[in-house]
């Protein structure tokens, strides 16, 4: 009897979404934004295409990659105590955080290892003792490896293999060439994890030229001017477009990264003038990365943004967007950061920055709108919201997943839409109703931990997350354009009628969200318990 009503409650609560128009707000004279985002194009995340990576040779040996090293004769781990700073033993029975090492690739078959505290594994000591002591890698923190199968053996450039010695040391003496049997020179390589896919390790992994010839492709291909008739012709009248902060020094940015970026960030803008769709360009891959993550071109998932160097860096960056696309008619706004980590970014070092980005944007537009994301982690949207970090057009972003945490994994359909309203309608009306920033749902998707849902269950989903979040003041865009995961391709989305839009957008009609946010909220009260 409760999985026959709360059918009919979702069945109800479809129908009620297609039969009421969704907001007409205005944003200081524009639409509200309803947009999408260009992910995976300009900064490349391998799970929206991870064909891109497929002919790197050593492929699971890319930059950041955590690998353990296991003797086979000693039948222990290769350990930096402490994460670096002494020597290295071969001691250890079970691996944790001190046995497991970064990797910096240099080439195919030569790497650079990192300990946990930062410092690199090097054979520059007396007695042939390799150490957990470099600040910097240079040749004696280069090693070539040789694998075979899961077996591998370790070299220096000069020819020596390192062994576990009897006395539980990692030295560099080993005599002759070592078999693949049981020997001292012989290791089991453990690869930890392996979740870094973004620009650095792309560009790393193939070289200068095969990465040219491969992403001048993708930047081609991926995004054309087809895609924004599509957009155009189903309401989204933005793109939220992520750049890396290399795009500053187009057409040749430091190595490894490819130049090629900003001339596709120009066809963007003059594709958007054409189907009067407008942009908001995103600092998504900041120097010295602001969140460890691919998508922000960590190297290592060490994240180093939040120092003078960096943060000076990435205001240039805004600056040269600032000037080059301030006068465009296709400039929306310009984001100064995407997701800052709560866990290593300061609030008072983000808060300075965007009070500087902010004052860059405006020494070149009066009208451009500021966009400050949320860092992510353990933190409240709030802290931003009330830094005061400009005075006009000022638009704080949020990021609203039902993923990425543990909370979500078991929820069945209903529940997810029960926590959109219990806890995202509440944060958006005080933040709408605050006296501050315009709100932004930058980034969410019609996707969720629920397993076997049918495509009815995805569109009452899609439109309980549509209901909602176009309540937000400056409005909202979905993550992503183009995806292999099917639920996050906002194309295939709309194709295969899994996320169905409202064509009143393009009409005008007066808004009843207010109303259907309370009509739903009162069926979910009724049925929630049904399924609960």
């Amino acid at each position: 009897m409760g999985s026959s009503r709360s059918r009919q409650a979702l069945a109800f609560m479809f129908l009620y979404c297609l039969a009421c128009p969704l907001s007409q707000s205005l944003v200081n004279g524009l639409r509200k934004v309803r947009g999408v985002n260009l992910g995976g194009w300009l900064v490349v995340e391998r799970w929206i295409k991870p064909s891109l990576f497929d002919e790197i040779p050593n492929g699971d040996m890319l930059d950041g990659t955590q690998v353990q090293f296991k003797s086979v004769t000693l039948q222990k781990y290769v350990s930096a105590a402490n994460g670096g700073g002494m020597n290295v033993t071969v001691d250890r029975d079970i691996p944790s955080w001190w046995e497991t090492f970064k990797i910096w690739r240099v080439s195919e078959n030569m790497f650079q290892f990192r300990c946990f505290g930062g410092q690199f594994l090097t054979s520059q000591s007396e007695g042939n003792v390799i150490l957990a002591t470099a600040d910097i890698p240079t040749v004696s923190e280069t090693y070539i490896v040789e694998r075979n199968n899961t077996k591998v053996h370790i070299k220096l450039l000069s020819g020596n293999y390192l062994q576990a010695t009897e006395d539980y040391q990692l030295k560099t003496d080993y005599d002759g060439e070592p078999g693949w049997d049981d020997n001292e020179a012989t290791f089991e390589m453990v690869i930890y994890a392996n979740n870094l896919h973004g620009d650095f390790q792309l560009a790393n992994g193939y070289g200068q030229d095969k990465a040219r010839e491969i992403l001048m492709n993708h930047r081609h291909t991926f995004v054309t001017a087809e895609d924004f008739s599509f957009l155009s012709e189903h309401g989204i009248n933005t793109v939220r477009i992520p750049v890396g902060w290399w795009i500053v020094q187009d057409p040749d940015p430091p190595a490894p990264f490819i130049g090629g970026t900003l001339a596709a960030l120009d066809r963007a803008f003059s594709w958007a003038e054409v189907y009067n769709i407008r942009c908001i360009i995103d600092l998504h891959a900041a120097p010295g990365s602001q969140n460890g993550m691919e998508h922000s071109a960590s190297r290592d998932g060490s994240v180093n943004w939040p120092s003078t160097e960096y943060i000076t860096q990435s205001l240039d960056v805004i600056e040269f967007l600032s000037s080059r696309y301030a006068d465009n008619p296709a400039l929306l706004g310009i984001e100064l950061l995407n997701e800052p980590s709560a866990a290593a970014v300061p609030i008072d070092i983000l808060v300075s920055y965007y009070k500087s980005g902010y004052q860059i944007v405006r020494n070149y537009s009066s009208t451009a709108y500021v966009v400050v994301c949320q860092r992510i982690g353990n933190a409240d949207p709030m802290e931003i919201y009330e830094a005061k970090i400009g005075d006009t057009n000022v638009v704080l972003d949020l990021h609203y997943y039902n993923l990425f945490d543990a909370y979500f994994v078991d929820l069945n359909p209903l529940q997810n839409m029960q926590f959109i309203y219990n806890n995202r309608v509440p944060q958006l009306q005080a933040l709408n109703n605050a006296n501050g920033p315009l709100v932004f749902i930058g980034e969410w998707v019609n996707e969720w931990n629920v397993t076997n849902a049918s495509r009815r269950e995805y569109q009452i989903f899609g439109s309980t997350q549509l209901e909602v979040y176009d309540t937000a003041s400056f409005g909202w865009s979905y993550w992503t354009l183009k995806s292999e995961e099917k639920h996050w391709d906002f194309e295939w989305s709309i194709k295969n009628k899994y996320l169905v839009l409202n064509n009143s957008w393009k009409n005008g009609l007066s808004s009843c969200t207010t109303l259907a946010v309370t009509v739903w909220a009162i069926i979910l009260a009724f049925y929630g318990s049904l399924l609960l």
